[in-house]
């Protein structure tokens, strides 16, 4: 595993892109957090409000994580990444486990960020336990955000298709539950939707009438992670390279 993820590693941060991708993810959590903080926050959740920037900034979370394993395969140089570790699941793991670090290492800068603005800009910004809750969780949104791209990348193999299904799976309940008219379907579809759950986990204000609790709602984006993971896994142990 130690060689694995030491291959991993070493492909990742030689990779043209991944630099730029980290450094949007930073950028664009915080900048938009803090353009959304500057709007002003009259009644609304100044936490959520500063975090703001996760909605847009989580797709440069899916696009690393799919460039990860399907550029791989757009290189032709899984073949020798598997000849050199026969066991898939091996490289699946190891991939997973230096994505998740390089994403949560930029998502706590981000978030870092994102309410160091709202605290600036912002009256009354708290400083309590929904507020660190609020905080952690978004990592750990973004790293479930990635483990969940790597999952459809790994699945799909072709860049475009994996990225047009993570953005759809992300963005579509969204504009979906503001089409549908019958409320008890909007809410359904909040509770089950991959982003709109796990966004929940951001709220500090007006926790009963979320469409789900916070921690249920990330572990509703959990069991789609693992779900695309355990399927892009399955795909690569029957598949040839």
């Amino acid at each position: 595993m130690r060689n694995a993820l030491h291959a991993e590693w070493t492909k990742l941060r030689t990779a043209p892109g991944t630099g730029w991708l980290l450094a949007a993810v930073v950028v664009v959590t915080a900048g938009l957090g803090a353009l959304a903080a500057g709007t002003g926050c009259d009644g609304c959740d100044p936490v959520q409000t500063s975090l703001t920037g996760v909605y847009l900034g989580q797709a440069a979370v899916a696009i690393l994580a799919v460039l990860v394993m399907s550029g791989e395969y757009s290189s032709g140089m899984v073949r020798t990444t598997l000849t050199a570790i026969p066991r898939r699941v091996v490289v699946l793991a190891a991939k997973s486990s230096v994505v998740v670090g390089v994403v949560t290492v930029a998502g706590v800068l981000a978030v870092l960020g994102s309410l160091l603005a709202g605290w600036v800009l912002l009256p009354a910004f708290p400083a309590d336990g929904p507020m660190l809750r609020a905080a952690a969780g978004s990592v750990l949104y973004l790293a479930l955000i990635a483990l969940l791209s790597l999952g459809a990348a790994t699945a799909a193999r072709d860049s475009a298709t994996a990225i047009g299904l993570v953005l759809g799976l992300l963005y579509l309940v969204p504009i979906l539950v503001s089409v549908v008219p019958d409320p008890e379907w909007q809410r359904q579809l909040e509770r089950f939707g991959p982003m709109t759950a796990g966004l929940s986990i951001q709220a500090t204000t007006g926790l009963e009438s979320l469409p789900i609790a916070p921690w249920a709602g990330l572990g509703v984006l959990a069991a789609w992670a693992l779900a695309l993971l355990l399927g892009g896994g399955l795909v690569l142990q029957r598949r040839d390279a």
